[in-house]
């Protein structure tokens, strides 16, 4: 199992700090994300791994504060649940459209060999335009669907920094072709609503490396304005 990664690293007088953890068999970035003047910390995507995570935590002598989804889907939200009973802590979206994928995960972990995986209830669902405080900063909230219904983005405008789940990949994008999956909207979400908070902009999707907004906007052959202008 991978142990938990930094991302590339940020400008020191940023007001916060993340470690990518890669979770569950199907490699799943979560991450942990902490205010660096309070060393509060959230955990977004906590699909598995708990004992790990929750380690991460102590390592970085961090106090945990939230517990952020970007959509309810088994492999980023599974251990949700398990590390409320834990903590207390609250949990703070998806939009309330994923509420029947989240009402599925006791299944689907049983199913998919995750059977620690259950379902919760979020202490606040998200909507478009949102705000979410994390110790003394604060990231804005972005409904993105496609992938699912309800998916969301946390975008911290002056880090540069997005955690976008499973709406865009380096070089690809999020499957539509789940239940309540839209193509059409996803792609909108994309260009309506990623692009337009810059090029700059350094996301971690929900698998693999890192990217940033303007590189998929010259490279990725499903959105790159290349692409795009010429359907």
């Amino acid at each position: 199992m991978n142990a938990p990664q930094p991302p590339p690293p940020p400008n020191r007088d940023l007001p916060i700090r993340a470690l990518i953890a890669p979770v569950t068999p199907l490699q799943q970035n979560c991450t942990i994300v902490w205010c660096a003047k309070t060393l509060k910390a959230a955990i977004i995507d906590p699909g598995g791994d708990v004992p790990r995570l929750m380690q991460a935590i102590k390592d970085q002598g961090l106090t945990l504060e939230k517990i952020w989804i970007t959509h309810g889907h088994l492999d980023h939200a599974g251990g949700t649940a398990a590390i409320k009973e834990l903590t207390g802590v609250p949990i703070e979206g998806p939009h309330p459209d994923d509420s029947f994928w989240i009402d599925q995960i006791d299944a689907s972990g049983a199913k998919w060999g995750m059977p620690e995986a259950r379902g919760f209830t979020p202490d606040r669902w998200l909507q478009d335009g949102d705000v979410v405080t994390l110790g003394e900063t604060q990231f804005e909230v972005y409904h993105c669907p496609g992938h699912t219904p309800g998916h969301v983005i946390f975008f911290h405008r002056e880090a540069r920094f997005a955690q976008v789940g499973d709406v865009l990949f380096q070089g690809s994008i999020g499957r539509t072709d789940f239940p309540r999956g839209n193509h059409a909207d996803l792609i909108a979400a994309i260009t309506g609503k990623l692009w337009p908070l810059g090029g700059d902009v350094a996301f971690v999707p929900g698998h693999g490396p890192m990217s940033t907004f303007g590189q998929e906007r010259l490279t990725n052959p499903f959105v790159a304005d290349e692409v795009l202008s010429h359907p």
